[in-house]
């Protein structure tokens, strides 16, 4: 008897904890509140996107040259494989510090701003060319997409921040569909105040030619 007490107990208390995070995953309401959240919040497959993302500090000088400022000219920290740490930074927040980090050791003309650029291109075109061959009929030609996430300052400033771009391509999606504007506008109750300052422009002002081409890196200093 006491044994059918018990896990009586534990199926309620594991649904609890599974219907708990449920809603807290549906109203959004802390789920972060603590490290075992991570567990019962049902978000499955978070972060998940169809897209490979890499991430670029390039900065402008004031004769118009651009600057590779990732990687860096004394060579990258690989966290955890061989990307370096600038790729792990989905939200953007420290690759300006990277950047000014780098330009406060290397000799330079003036700087007159500094970009984060999001470079995208669908997963499907990382494997390899023989599997690729097998799969489809048409060529492997990889469409890669640029997109600005931020100008900051050469002190690290922040002069303008952009979403990423999934979230600007989800963005576009809806404001370019007239039913889905009206219901957007009709259905929502309150406005989100999360997202901070953040604004939607369009990609990017940097196009792939002028950084692969003109961009170069930073002699460090001492060399």
């Amino acid at each position: 008897m006491f044994k059918r007490w018990l896990a009586g107990a534990f199926i309620v208390a594991y649904l609890a904890a599974l219907g708990s995070g449920v809603v807290s995953h549906a109203l959004a309401f802390q789920q972060n509140a603590h490290p075992m959240m991570y567990f019962v919040v049902w978000d499955m497959f978070c972060g998940w996107s169809a897209y490979a993302s890499r991430t670029h500090v390039i900065a402008e000088g004031e004769s118009g040259k651009f600057y590779r400022l990732t990687p860096t000219p004394w060579g990258e920290y690989h966290p955890y494989s061989d990307l370096g740490r600038q790729h792990y930074d989905s939200f953007s927040s420290h690759c300006q510090r990277i950047g000014t980090n780098v330009l406060r050791h290397t000799r330079h003309e003036p700087i007159s701003r500094m970009y984060v650029v999001q470079e995208a291109w669908a997963k499907k075109y990382n494997v390899p060319d023989a599997v690729w061959d097998r799969l489809y009929e048409e060529p492997k030609d990889i469409h890669r997409y640029y997109h600005l996430r931020g100008v900051y300052t050469p002190q690290g400033q922040a002069i303008e921040l952009n979403d990423s771009w999934i979230n600007y391509q989800h963005m576009v999606s809806v404001t370019d569909t007239r039913h889905l504007q009206f219901a957007m506008t009709k259905s929502r109750p309150m406005y989100d105040t999360t997202v901070g300052h953040r604004q939607m422009t369009r990609p990017i002002v940097l196009s792939p030619a002028d950084v692969q081409s003109e961009s170069t890196a930073p002699t460090p200093v001492g060399n």
